[in-house]
């Protein structure tokens, strides 16, 4: 007698599993990945590179947020993470935050704010 056939193409839990190599979330500097953070391809992929890793270098080309690749992939947040903390070890990609850091910790421009309402205020 024959147990139950395994289906040729995986999918669900155990295609993640596969993808991943077991992982189940990212590590090291990808910790810091969220949804809004922008991933920018810096290397083209290389013969027998796993297919997910070469989609993310081929899609990523122009920035695109985690949130968008994850969309295009079909992928949840923590598979992807795992692939982009592999391709930012291996230094194809670099992270972005979407705001620049120059900005950071100033604040709005209240100047700009004001003018901005006074002008909504004369409309």
């Amino acid at each position: 007698m024959s147990g139950p056939s395994r289906p040729l193409n995986p999918s669900g839990l155990e295609r993640y599993y596969v993808l991943t190599g077991g992982r189940s979330g990212p590590g090291g500097s990808a910790s810091s990945l969220d949804v809004a953070t922008l991933i920018i391809s810096r290397a083209a992929a290389v013969p027998g590179m796993q297919h997910e890793h070469e989609e993310i270098l081929r899609r990523c080309r122009d920035p695109l947020s985690v949130a968008e690749l994850g969309a295009h992939l079909g992928l949840p947040f923590n598979i992807l993470a795992v692939l982009l903390t592999d391709l930012l070890a291996a230094g194809r990609i670099e992270a972005r935050d979407p705001i620049p850091a120059s900005g950071a910790g100033r604040g709005p421009d209240l100047a700009l704010l004001e003018e901005v309402l006074s002008g909504l205020e004369r409309l």
